[in-house]
Formats: C-alpha cells, sequence, structure tokens
C-alpha cells in the first residue's frame, strides 16, 4: 500500500462505538446489567460505565494497545521507531488511566477485541466478573 492509502486507512479508524465495543456492550445489556459510555468526566474516558457497580470496562483494540502475545499486535514494517514510539504512550497512558481509576476507586475491566471473537468465552468471564447467572435453558428471565 501507499503511503496515502495506509495513511486513510489508520484515519479511519474510529475511538468510539467500534465493533468490539458494541459486542461488549450488546453482551452487558443481554446480562441485564446497565451502563453509560465513554464518561468524560472519569480518568481515561472508559467504554463503558457501570456506575451502581463501580466498574469502567475499557474495550482495547489488541493493535493499538499491545495486548501481549496476540497475533493481532503486529508492528508495521515502516516508520518502526514512530510506531513503538506511540505504542509505548498508549500502553503508558492506559496504565496511568488504570491507577488513577483505581485509586479513586473504580474497578477496571480490560476486554481485548481478540476476546470478542468467542462470544461464548467472553460473555462466561463477563457473568463471572458481574456475578450474573446464566440466562434460563427455558428462556425464563432471571
Amino acid at each position: 500500500m501507499s503511503q496515502v492509502q495506509i495513511s486513510n486507512r489508520m484515519r479511519s479508524v474510529r475511538r468510539e462505538h467500534t465493533t468490539p465495543e458494541l459486542v461488549v456492550r450488546r453482551l452487558l445489556h443481554r446480562m441485564g446489567l446497565r451502563f453509560r459510555l465513554h464518561t468524560k468526566a472519569l480518568p481515561g474516558s472508559p467504554d463503558i460505565v457501570l456506575p451502581k457497580r463501580k466498574t469502567a470496562v475499557f474495550v482495547h483494540g489488541c493493535f493499538w494497545h499491545r495486548h501481549p502475545g496476540c497475533r493481532y499486535a503486529s508492528t508495521p514494517k515502516s516508520r518502526q521507531e514512530f510506531w513503538l514510539l506511540k505504542f509505548a504512550a498508549n500502553v503508558e497512558r492506559d496504565g496511568r488511566k488504570t491507577r488513577e481509576l483505581r485509586e479513586l476507586g473504580w474497578r477496571v475491566i480490560v476486554v481485548w477485541e481478540c476476546e470478542t471473537k468467542d462470544i461464548a468465552s467472553l460473555e462466561a468471564r463477563l457473568r463471572s466478573e458481574f456475578s450474573v447467572p446464566p440466562a434460563l435453558q427455558d428462556g425464563a428471565e432471571y
């Protein structure tokens, strides 16, 4: 790809309402949890905020936030110095915002983009994180 094509692709990456974020939101809503989105009043402006549970959920892209050991966390071959500095700054900021939230008494959950590809596993994780029982088999509400 040319530099212009790469630049256009990177510019088109959204910050909010991404596909992985929508997957997590649908699961939380299906589990009966209610939340707020992108609360600017909190450090890091978490993607999903559950005020009653004082929990902030970040849905991180594996590429941008450097998911350790993930195949999606590749490094571009061109301008590697630029990218490595950018990724390091992202990771440092993520850690700082997580610490700030915890110091304010918030629980922080990070969901990685690659986790949203296996819905059943992600749902099980979220149910355990929030102590929500599995849905009843006969379709009844809990």
